[in-house]
C-alpha cells in the first residue's frame, strides 16, 4: 500500500490525482524539511539561508533555488524582492508555510527523542536477520 492509498483510501498514485502526493513530496524532501525549519525562526536572504542550511548538509545554490521556487509555488514560501542595489531578495514562510514548518519540526524532534529507540530496533532487525540468515 502506498502513502497516498494510505492517506486518501485509495490506491490511485497518478501525481495529476493526489497532488497532495506533491506537496508532501516537497514538504519531506531533503531540502524542504530544512528550508521550512528554518524560516520558522525568521525571514532571511538567500546567501544565510544557505549558510544556515550549510551547518547541517552542504545545498547547492542550484537545489536551494529550486526548492525555495517549489516552496514558493506551493504557497509555503514568500519571495520578497526589493528593488535597491544592490538587490536584496528575503524568504519568509506564509501563514500555511508556518503550519506546515511547525509540523516538520515537530516530527523532527519527535526523531531526536526517539533515535535511540529506532538505533535499537535497527539492532534487533540486524540480529534477527543475521540468526536467520546463519541458520539458513
Amino acid at each position: 500500500m502506498t502513502v497516498s492509498s494510505q492517506v486518501a483510501g485509495g490506491g490511485d498514485t497518478d501525481a495529476a490525482r493526489c497532488p497532495y502526493r506533491l506537496v508532501l513530496e516537497h514538504v519531506t524532501s531533503r531540502w524542504g524539511v530544512l528550508v521550512l525549519i528554518e524560516l520558522l525562526d525568521r525571514p532571511h536572504r538567500f546567501s544565510e539561508l544557505g549558510r544556515a542550511i550549510g551547518k547541517v548538509a552542504r545545498v547547492s545554490e542550484k537545489m536551494l533555488t529550486q526548492t525555495l521556487q517549489t516552496l514558493e509555488r506551493d504557497g509555503l514560501v514568500h519571495r520578497d524582492a526589493k528593488p535597491v542595489i544592490p538587490p536584496r531578495v528575503d524568504y519568509s514562510l506564509t501563514d500555511l508555510g508556518r503550519e506546515a514548518a511547525e509540523q516538520v519540526r515537530a516530527l523532527s524532534l519527535w526523531t531526536q527523542d526517539r533515535m535511540s529507540d529506532v538505533e535499537e530496533a535497527r539492532r534487533a532487525y540486524d540480529e534477527a536477520r543475521a540468526s536467520k540468515a546463519r541458520a539458513s
